[in-house]
């Protein structure tokens, strides 16, 4: 059984040898298929009408090896998690059962994402040691989502789906995914990030990265500005500091304020608001960024006094 292995993983793991900036705390997989996804997301590598390398997922390259030989080398990566990605075809369901089986003798937590299943099989994956569930809503926006996604799986049904994870697995175990720089506005984005965390969801963000061969390959990463606005909207949201509704924006949605004072938030806002936010030990290394570039999402703990600086830069 073959399986993709993202490239710092593997580097990680001692499958490839190569530097690494960053070492990741998870273990990235993809499930492997031949074809293409069966939905076609615009954004995105695997999707269906896309002329992008099946070996990418963003920006990342996935070689490919034996699930057998991954499995042996887990330990060497010294990794918190595996998180399991997926892409949509006939025999997903089965297929993430058969590597859910042999992963959950690993001993380590899993987080797995993949597109909406029925509720008996959510139970499945949570026998096999499943403990986290990625939702790829992605587009924040109900406007631009049926021409951005073009899926099979509507605005509200990922919003469903989500609902049962959470009735399965609990709050805060399901992680809507969200990639800002997709044609919505702040109002639309934030309003999301709110949505989700009122039904006890929890929330990934990430920039959207315009990658050769897709339909969105002549696209722009959001500015690092705007990124960052969001990401303090989203850690206000979050810790209940602060809802969307008191957020100041302008008529066409752009976000130019919190509704507190600077000081004040100056005192709230962390360094941690500005680093990969995901599962436990989900680090996502460079997943947006190349190397070199200040990242969208920090991989490890910027250094103190961040927060403040980046709410005189851009706040």
């Amino acid at each position: 059984m073959l399986i993709r292995v993202s490239y710092g993983t593997a580097i990680a793991m001692g499958l490839l040898k190569a530097k690494m900036l960053a070492r990741p705390t998870t273990a990235y997989l993809m499930l492997h298929h031949e074809g293409r996804c069966r939905n076609n997301c615009a954004f995105c590598p695997q999707a269906r009408e896309s002329r992008a390398d099946l070996k990418k997922l963003s920006r990342i390259t996935w070689p490919l090896f034996e699930l057998e030989e991954v499995l042996r080398h887990l330990k060497e990566g010294r990794f918190a998690r595996i998180c399991l990605q997926t892409v949509d075809y006939p025999n997903l369901k089965e297929d993430t059962l058969r590597v859910l089986d042999v992963l959950r003798t690993s001993n380590l937590p899993i987080s797995l994402s993949i597109t909406p299943v029925e509720v008996e099989y959510l139970e499945k994956f949570k026998e096999l040691g499943v403990d986290y569930i990625g939702v790829g809503v992605d587009v924040a926006s109900e406007r631009l989502y049926p021409e951005i996604k073009d899926s099979l799986y509507t605005w509200d049904e990922m919003w469903k789906f989500a609902r049962d994870v959470i009735e399965i697995f609990g709050e805060g175990r399901a992680f809507i995914h969200l990639i800002a720089g997709l044609g919505e506005s702040d109002f639309e984005f934030l309003t999301s990030v709110q949505r989700a965390y009122d039904m006890g969801a929890d929330v990934s963000l990430f920039a959207f990265t315009p990658i050769k061969g897709t339909r969105l390959e002549h696209g722009k990463p959001p500015s690092l500005q705007r990124y960052r606005m969001l990401q303090i909207g989203q850690y206000l949201i979050e810790n209940k500091l602060q809802r969307v509704e008191n957020f100041e924006f302008e008529k066409n949605g752009r976000l130019v304020g919190f509704g507190i004072p600077r000081e004040e938030l100056e005192e709230l806002l962390k360094e941690n608001a500005f680093m990969t936010h995901g599962c436990p030990g989900c680090n996502r290394p460079y997943y947006n960024e190349k190397p070199g570039e200040e990242p969208y999402n920090f991989p490890f703990k910027p250094k103190k006094g961040y927060a403040k600086e980046t709410l005189r830069r851009f706040g």
